[in-house]
């Protein structure tokens, strides 16, 4: 196995009745075991790119760390069978983790594997704080250019995107991935290495606005989800309570505004 985010791989296509051979890029899928002071933890499907920013972000928005600062040390293996990513947790942490430790063989799809009961579901989350609002003019602008800045969708056109924007509509950054949780959790990871103010931007999605992703959002700080597709009914409610701006449906010359619409100027 090559830690690489696509392969090529030989294919057959079909076309007017003719079949012709041919390779494509296919985006790669391997299994990441994140273990926490020896112990193994999670097992996420996921692109194998930005792994310990994949570890950094996993570990704030599942609640496993409060700071980054209580990350020692992420140590990457490559195996036969997959990447281990082992992680050493200040004491503190590992004690919380251990407290409320899950099992569960996470996949790209999935948004609440391992939980085994409905109180776990909702954690106890504080309101997201706003400095500024924020323009639709800048999300516009920030949606004219998304497309563009998903280099592995246009070489694969199997992966999900989470963009970083500032106020002013500009990407800062774009993350991609297999999994939108794991997209998510990447760009979570390398704001925690950059030192972000999640107060002065929002996030962009390709995909819908789950749940899951709106409470890693809420648990980071972020302020403003903009998604292409749509939202559930459970991320709209859980962005009401956090004081979230959840934007669905989001293109260049339409958006649909389900919470909080007063952090946005028109």
């Amino acid at each position: 196995m090559t830690n690489k985010s696509a392969q090529l791989r030989p294919i057959q296509v079909v076309q007017d009745g003719q079949c012709t051979s041919n390779k494509d890029y296919i985006s790669a899928e391997v299994p990441i075991a994140l273990v926490y002071n020896g112990i193994s933890h999670v097992v996420l499907m996921a692109t194998p790119a930005d792994i310990a920013e994949l570890v950094l972000g996993f570990s704030l928005s599942e609640g496993i760390i409060e700071n980054v600062s209580q990350i020692y040390s992420i140590d990457i293996e490559e195996e036969i069978n997959g990447i281990i990513a082992n992680i050493q947790l200040a004491s503190a942490a590992f004690a919380r983790l251990k407290n409320r430790r899950r099992q569960m063989s996470g996949r790209s799809g999935c948004g609440l594997c391992g939980i085994d009961s409905l109180n776990a579901v909702q954690p106890q989350i504080a309101q997201v704080e706003h400095y500024t609002a924020i323009s639709v003019e800048a999300i516009k602008r920030a949606l004219t250019d998304f497309n563009y800045h998903q280099t592995l969708r246009k070489q694969t056109g199997s992966v999900h995107g989470v963009a970083w924007v500032q106020h002013s509509g500009d990407i800062v950054t774009m993350r991609e991935d297999v999994g939108r949780h794991n997209a998510l959790d990447k760009i979570i990871g390398w704001g925690l290495h950059t030192k972000v103010d999640w107060k002065h931007g929002f996030v962009v999605l390709s995909s819908r606005a789950s749940f899951e992703v709106v409470m890693k959002s809420a648990i980071t700080g972020i302020g403003c989800i903009v998604a292409v597709s749509a939202p559930t009914t459970y991320a709209i409610d859980l962005a009401q309570k956090a004081n979230i701006t959840l934007v669905g449906f989001a293109r260049h010359n339409r958006q649909v505004i389900y919470t909080h619409p007063h952090f946005l100027h028109f």
